[in-house]
């Protein structure tokens, strides 16, 4: 009977291990984030107490859809820390990602987080590629929802002619965003682009070209 309850006990301790919030746990029950302050370390400051007011954990940015003129065709709203100062240590955050009919949302990672989106308009294709290089996808629809893992390349394009919509959450106050492309091709300073040559085998012309499309979107 011991033994059975000291395999419980271990095994509930595991599932609250690995199910715990990437973002540090928060020990106390503000801490509204102090960007005045200018340092940050693995979050941001608390402001004090006293300053705190209600607009510190509110935000009506994705309330409406956003304008797009970005040449993939979509526009992304985060309501992360940035925008909330009160969602600072609760490990939690929002986006609102629109879509022009045949926008793309490009290849992508969040390094700091599980990523689940909610169709709140149009139909969607939405897909992860795994570290086995394999392709989960799957088309979705309103009300319904899709789920990328932390930190795997995944995309989300309106096949449709209207436009689309949808709500995204984190596990993490302020996720990241690594985009594929401009990671490659937009760094500051540029990658040696004999590395470039080599890893998609294509000539120096291709590369300068890609370079070139990607400079004319900032």
């Amino acid at each position: 009977m011991m033994i059975s309850r000291i395999s419980i006990i271990i095994v509930l301790s595991c599932i609250i291990t690995s199910t715990r919030a990437y973002d540090p746990d928060a020990l106390q029950d503000l801490c509204v984030a102090d960007k005045s302050h200018g340092t940050k370390l693995n979050g941001f400051p608390c402001k004090e107490t006293s300053n705190i007011t209600a607009s510190d954990f509110f935000f009506a940015g994705i309330s409406k859809p956003a304008v797009i003129n970005s040449t993939s065709g979509s526009a992304v709203t985060g309501a992360n820390v940035e925008k909330i100062p009160g969602l600072n240590t609760l490990s939690v955050s929002l986006a609102r990602i629109d879509y022009a009919p045949g926008g793309l949302n490009p290849p992508h990672t969040h390094p700091r987080a599980t990523e689940v989106v909610y169709v709140l308009e149009g139909e969607l294709e939405v897909g992860f590629i795994t570290t086995a290089n394999k392709l989960f996808s799957k088309t979705i629809k309103i009300g319904e929802v899709f789920v990328f893992p932390r930190g795997l390349v995944h995309f989300q394009k309106n096949n449709g002619k209207s436009p689309a919509s949808v709500l995204s959450a984190f596990n993490s106050q302020l996720p990241g965003t690594v985009s594929v492309a401009a990671a490659l091709f937009a760094t500051e300073p540029a990658l040696p682009e004999d590395v470039l040559t080599k890893t998609f085998q294509v000539g120096t012309k291709m590369v300068d070209k890609i370079k070139e499309r990607l400079a004319t979107k900032k």
